[in-house]
């Protein structure tokens, strides 16, 4: 088997802590070049990781290779500006999330994407983690059944904390200057107050409304926006509830981040770990309860030791390869958009 040709716009914190210490580990993925307008980094990361080929420019890149599948590592800002350049030149791109700032500018680069005929995989690492992929499975199941009744409620928590987990040991940096990056403007719409919680919001909580979707399995509207701004609650497409608290309380050291998907007679618990953490999966609770004087039971699955953004970049590879569908792809990023949107407005309005 061949092994998948991939090239890396932008090599910065996460691009190269969160991603590229990923993909060079891959047995069937080759990551053939890099772009970065920080050429003393540029040139340290290539050597570290054995990338033959460097570049300024990720269009000089482009014109060098054939290459399977682009990585672009970008502050979302920059996406509105970037992607169209890059939907028309690679036939699958990797991004981090969230799509865009606005939910208009997602809504036109989702539709670029199709128009391009690029496959463009959004970076919510989470759906990768395979304490989530674990848990989906058995979700998916009891709702095709109907053997643990209906779904109920959704609850995600997500305090804040030591995210990175030490997971930027390592990190390589040449002292270059960033240079300035054409970015998309400000929300149309709102005050300046507004939309510096948008802002706020869209990257801080974005992965958990993307995740709310994905363990309904299907779309959901923001119901109620509780003043303090610690709690989001939905309602899905067919009427379960849910709920997103942002941050409740604060871990110092530590992520305790989870999810709670419950049903009538029972519930799937997932504990999510930090998203640079390595080597660490999250852990998964099954509790059934059928009832008719049986005895409930708790099961928890071993988990194999693989971290959500390794299995992120398995997955990748996979969607170049024409094995699986992105996990999330840019149309569904765009409705993570709309939905924090309507959160900032419905919180604005009181």
């Amino acid at each position: 088997m061949e092994k998948v040709r991939i090239g890396f716009v932008g090599v910065g914190n996460m691009g190269q802590m969160a991603h590229l210490r990923n993909y060079v580990t891959l047995d069937d993925c080759q990551v053939v070049a890099l772009a970065d307008l920080r050429p003393r980094t540029a040139a340290l990361v290539a050597r570290r990781y054995g990338i033959e080929h460097v570049y300024a420019d990720w269009r000089q890149m482009l014109d060098a290779h054939e290459l399977d599948g682009v990585v672009a590592c970008q502050q979302f800002a920059t996406h509105f500006a970037l992607l169209p350049e890059l939907y028309p030149r690679t036939r699958h791109l990797f991004t981090e999330k969230p799509l865009a700032v606005s939910a208009e500018a997602g809504e036109a680069l989702a539709k670029a994407a199709a128009e391009a005929g690029c496959v463009h995989m959004v970076g919510y690492h989470k759906r990768s983690d395979p304490a989530v992929m674990a848990a989906k499975e058995t979700i998916d199941a009891w709702k095709a059944s109907g053997q643990m009744g209906a779904l109920k409620y959704v609850r995600i928590t997500m305090p804040t904390g030591d995210w990175i987990s030490s997971g930027f040991v390592g990190l390589l940096d040449g002292g270059d200057p960033r240079p300035a990056l054409p970015t998309e403007p400000p929300c149309e719409g709102m005050d300046e107050a507004a939309c510096k919680r948008y802002w706020q919001f869209v990257n801080y909580y974005i992965h958990q409304v993307n995740l709310m979707r994905h363990l309904l399995g299907e779309p959901y509207r923001v119901a109620y926006a509780d003043p303090s701004g610690v709690v989001l609650a939905a309602e899905s497409e067919s009427g379960a509830a849910g709920v997103i608290e942002m941050a409740p309380y604060r871990t110092t050291v530590g992520w305790e981040e989870s999810a709670l998907v419950a049903f009538e007679r029972g519930y799937v618990r997932i504990d999510i770990p930090a998203p640079l953490a390595v080597n660490r999966p999250g852990t998964v609770e099954v509790y059934r309860d059928s009832g008719d004087g049986a005895t409930p039971e708790r099961t928890s699955p071993t988990l194999p030791w693989v971290h959500a953004m390794r299995q992120q970049a398995i997955h990748f590879v996979k969607v170049c390869r024409g094995e699986m569908p992105p996990p999330c792809d840019a149309t569904e990023a765009a409705e993570d958009l709309r939905v924090a949107r309507d959160y900032i407005r419905m919180l604005a309005d009181g």
